[in-house]
């Protein structure tokens, strides 16, 4: 079946409209690696050939690979991913765009963003990043990038596969999938069964502090020669044993990896349902029309302790009696552990043309979309008493734990890929987002008892945006481009409050001989660069809910990315070098604040580093290193110039090495080692205290194509 890039004009991988080509496809921003690599913007692709290769679970470690692309760890595991791209900061994914087959999956990515869910990346046939002016034609967040997750295809004939892991700490993973086709008909049905006993370890506690994560997939399509249609439907439970407490330093320098015992009854659940019914229909040989509209439910209860940082902090300044708490010597009354029970919805129809008129790509569409989150939030008290908790009663929730928030949205946007000559190709784009969004809060737990405050937020943004590429000779490539940036405040923004918005600008070259060389400098203007808050990722202010605006703002940096494939006799060596350089600050004082011109931005490395070298032999056994590197991140603003040393996180660099051998033309087995050299360092200090990444970890798996 011949696979069409739905995106291609807005990445100026110029389509071909086909009558006889058939339609039935996941939604793709890129398409393919090559396509990425001509771009009038900047893109990369993972592609299933990458995730196979790494036995890769772990989104966060797959987007390391990727030039501008930030990680900040949390759990080791990358269950709830903290993803900044060049301006976007990371807190919780929350400033980027994420999406699944072209469809937005936050819970609520207009009115509560933060990416509290994230798809099973094990179950993604490839990983797709958009960055500069082209990432117009996807939203709401414009300022950074898109990340498209393409999850796996129906099969074009009788296909399935298991991929079947386990290792240390009691992880398994399976992946299993089977489809076929029959006439105008297809089907794939696919299942990721994860599972993990946690690699930390709780004091005064038979509990693990791992997860059980189960995930299902059904697709089913009808495709003719000018028709397609798909129906997607997912469902996926997680029960995790994960806590927002993290350690003192003194502790972490002595066991990394233990969890103190206030955390013990700390665990999430939540379970995510996701349905998308999406038609096509070739109107002439130039012209196709999609139309998608899609449902996504969240609901989740992570019931944790609350205020847990603040021993954290007395203990590190040297409270002895903090530090009793920490390690159950001391006892302390009126511990409090909230329900941080949610439930979110995620809804809309999209409609797309694609229209290929002489030299020029058009996409023109528009959304119109509803998202909402519902908190009631009740928490249980406890006491420590000798180092056991005793719940002592539940409180109901009032406030800010009793609150709905809610956001109604229109987006239109227009496209032009433009194919002036031979050796230019300009980009136009167009969107317009006008949002709506309001927060009802209530102060008695009944709501029907008491009449809500209510603010709310109207907001509407015109984002223009122009890039292109020109074919200097036939190995080198220039391109550029500049673009309005736009991210809307959320659901607890007040009716004066203005989204943020910015000014992206990037430019560079392009080698494409027998290495693919490429270097792209980015520049992004801030007049007001806001934090979103949440427990998770506290604003700079301390805030966890809403937004912190930190006034203007500059990040500009560097992308540099190498590769090729180098011929050693009967072997092959690949080869991928990535390098970013980011340089993120305060541009102007702001006194009331208390931020100065120069001041770090929170959560942006200054420097970060990878490299993907394999050797392949014509044995079927093929081994594989990944190295990555991270710089510190600074927990709030301004700690460049601060003394405070609890202020950063710590550099990080991390070893992963993979085997793989052929058994037969379709079961492979492998092995992997995940930080073969045991570095364990501070790769976060937020909400509450130093959290470690993932420690040495090896694990056996086989591979199964049918």
């Amino acid at each position: 079946m011949q696979r069409v890039v739905m995106a291609v004009a807005v990445t100026a991988a110029i389509h071909s409209f086909n009558t006889s080509a058939q339609m039935l496809e996941e939604v793709t921003i890129l398409g393919s690696r090559e396509a990425a690599r001509t771009l009038p913007g900047s893109g990369a692709l993972i592609d299933d050939e990458q995730i196979r290769i790494e036995a890769a679970n772990d989104i966060n470690q797959l987007l390391k690979t990727v030039p501008g692309v930030y990680i900040q760890e949390e759990d080791g595991y990358g269950l709830r991913p903290n993803i900044g791209i060049r301006g976007a900061t990371s807190e919780r994914a929350s400033k980027i765009t994420l999406l699944e087959d072209g469809i937005m999956m936050a819970p609520a990515p207009y009115s509560n963003p933060a990416a509290y869910y994230f798809p099973t990346a094990s179950r993604m046939s490839s990983v797709e990043v958009l960055k500069g002016a082209p990432l117009l034609r996807y939203g709401p967040q414009t300022t950074g990038g898109v990340v498209n997750l393409v999850s796996t295809p129906i099969p074009e004939e009788q296909a399935g596969k298991v991929n079947l892991r386990a290792g240390e700490n009691g992880e398994t993973d399976l992946l299993a999938s089977y489809g076929a086709r029959s006439g105008d008909f297809g089907f794939l049905v696919e299942t990721a069964q994860r599972n993990s006993d946690g690699f930390k370890d709780i004091d005064r506690s038979s509990r693990d502090s791992g997860f059980d994560i189960e995930d299902y997939v059904v697709k089913l399509g009808w495709e003719t020669q000018r028709q397609s249609l798909l129906l997607k439907a997912q469902y996926s439970e997680e029960t995790s044993d994960e806590t927002y407490l993290g350690l003192t330093d003194a502790d972490f320098a002595r066991d990394p990896n233990r969890r103190y015992g206030l955390s013990r009854i700390d665990q999430m659940n939540n379970d995510h349902q996701a349905y998308s019914l999406t038609y096509r229909y070739q109107l002439t040989d130039a012209v196709q029309a999609t139309a998608t509209a899609y449902h996504n439910s969240f609901a989740r209860d992570w019931f944790k302790l609350s205020g847990g940082g603040a021993f954290i902090e007395a203990a590190n300044e040297g409270d002895a009696f903090a530090q009793g708490v920490l390690d159950g010597t001391e006892d302390v009354s009126g511990l409090k552990y909230k329900h941080n029970n949610r439930e979110y919805t995620s809804e809309g129809v999209e409609l797309n043309l694609d229209i290929a008129l002489g030299n020029h790509q058009l996409a023109i569409g528009g959304r119109s979309h509803q998202d909402d989150m519902d908190r009631y939030q009740p928490s249980e008290i406890y006491d420590q008493i000798d180092g056991e908790l005793v719940r002592v009663e539940e409180r109901l929730p009032t406030g800010g734990d009793n609150r709905f928030e809610q956001a109604d949205a229109l987006a239109f946007w227009a496209v032009d890929s433009w194919q002036v000559n031979d050796a230019l190709n300009v980009n136009l784009a167009l969107r317009y987002e006008d949002v709506e969004s309001s927060r009802r809060q209530y102060s008695t737990a009944d709501r029907s008892a008491s009449v809500p405050s209510v603010r709310g937020n109207d907001s509407s943004e015109w984002l223009p945006g122009a890039s292109f590429t020109y074919e200097l000779t036939s190995n080198w490539q220039m391109l550029a481009g500049v673009h309005r940036g736009f991210s809307p405040l959320g659901g607890g923004a007040s009716e004066n409050e203005d989204p943020e918005t910015s000014v992206n600008w990037e430019a560079g070259l392009r080698y494409n001989g027998g290495w693919f060389v490429e270097a792209i400098g980015f520049y992004s203007e801030f007049d007001n660069k806001t934090e979103n808050c949440s427990n998770a990722s506290p604003c700079s202010n301390g805030a966890t809910s809403g937004a912190f605006v930190t006034g203007e703002a500059v990040i500009a940096g560097l992308e540099l990315q190498a590769g090729t494939e180098l011929a050693l006799g009967s072997f092959t060596m690949p080869v991928d070098l990535m390098y970013t350089y980011t340089d993120a600050t305060i541009s102007k004082d702001n006194p009331a604040l208390g931020f100065t011109d120069g001041d770090r931005l929170a959560s942006v490395p200054e420097n970060i580093f990878s490299l993907r070298v394999g050797l392949e032999t014509p044995m079927g056994w093929n081994n594989y290193a990944v190295v990555k590197y991270t710089d510190e991140l600074c927990m709030s603003i301004g700690c460049n110039n601060s003394s405070n040393p609890f202020d950063r996180s710590e550099d990080l660099l991390v070893l992963d090495l993979v085997s793989r051998y052929a058994v037969s033309d379709t079961a492979t087995a492998y092995l992997k080692v995940e930080n073969a050299l045991d570095e364990q360092e501070i790769v976060s200090r937020q909400p509450d205290g130093a959290r470690p990444n993932k420690p040495r970890t090896a694990s056996v798996g086989v591979e199964w194509r049918f």
